[in-house]
C-alpha cells in the first residue's frame, strides 16, 4: 500500500483579532460549556484519501503522535491544554498551552478554533490558528472537521474525541 505524505496545517488560518471576550449566541455557549472538561483524542481519519497517510497536524507533529493526546477545555477563561504522551514512532513528548473559542461565520455551522501558545503565552505560528468544523458534539464525543486539499483533491480530516 502506498504512503501518501500530505502537510496538514488543518484548518490554518489567519485571524487579526482572536475574539475570546466577543459575545456568543446561546447555542454557542451552550457548546462551549459541553466542550468544557478533559478529552482524549481517539483517532484521526482522513476521508477521500485511499492507502495510508502522513501528515503535520497543527503545525506541531505527526498524526499518529496525536492519537490517545489529553486535551483539555476550561470554557470560563478560554483556555486550555493538549498533551502529546506517545514516545514511539518518533513522537515527542510535550504540553501546549492553547487559547479557544466558538467562531460563528453567517449562514454556517459553528466552528472551534484555537491558537497555540509558547511558554510565555503568546501565540505562536505568527499570531495564526486553526479553525475545524464542529460535525457532532454530545456530553461524550466530539467530532471536528477540515476540509483541505492535497494533491488538487479535496479531503477531510476528521478528528474523533471522547469525553474522560
Amino acid at each position: 500500500m502506498k504512503e501518501i505524505s500530505i502537510y496538514l496545517a488543518v484548518g490554518f488560518i489567519t485571524v487579526s483579532v482572536f475574539c475570546t471576550a466577543c459575545s456568543v449566541s446561546k447555542e454557542a455557549g451552550a457548546q462551549k460549556q459541553t466542550i468544557n472538561g478533559d478529552w482524549t483524542l481517539q483517532s484521526i481519519n482522513v476521508e477521500g484519501l485511499t492507502g495510508s497517510f502522513n501528515t503535520k497536524v497543527f503545525n506541531e507533529a505527526n498524526s499518529k503522535c496525536f492519537i490517545g493526546s489529553n486535551w483539555n477545555f476550561f470554557s470560563n477563561i478560554s483556555s486550555g491544554t493538549y498533551n502529546l504522551t506517545d514516545s514511539t514512532n518518533g513522537c515527542i513528548a510535550i504540553k501546549r498551552n492553547i487559547k479557544w473559542s466558538i467562531y460563528e461565520p453567517k449562514n454556517e455551522g459553528k466552528k472551534f478554533q484555537f491558537k497555540r501558545l509558547d511558554l510565555k503565552g503568546n501565540a505562536m505560528d505568527d499570531n495564526n490558528g486553526f479553525r475545524l468544523n464542529i460535525t457532532s458534539l454530545t456530553k461524550t464525543d466530539m467530532q471536528l472537521t477540515s476540509a483541505v486539499t492535497t494533491n488538487s483533491k479535496p479531503v477531510t480530516v476528521v478528528f474523533n474525541f471522547t469525553k474522560k
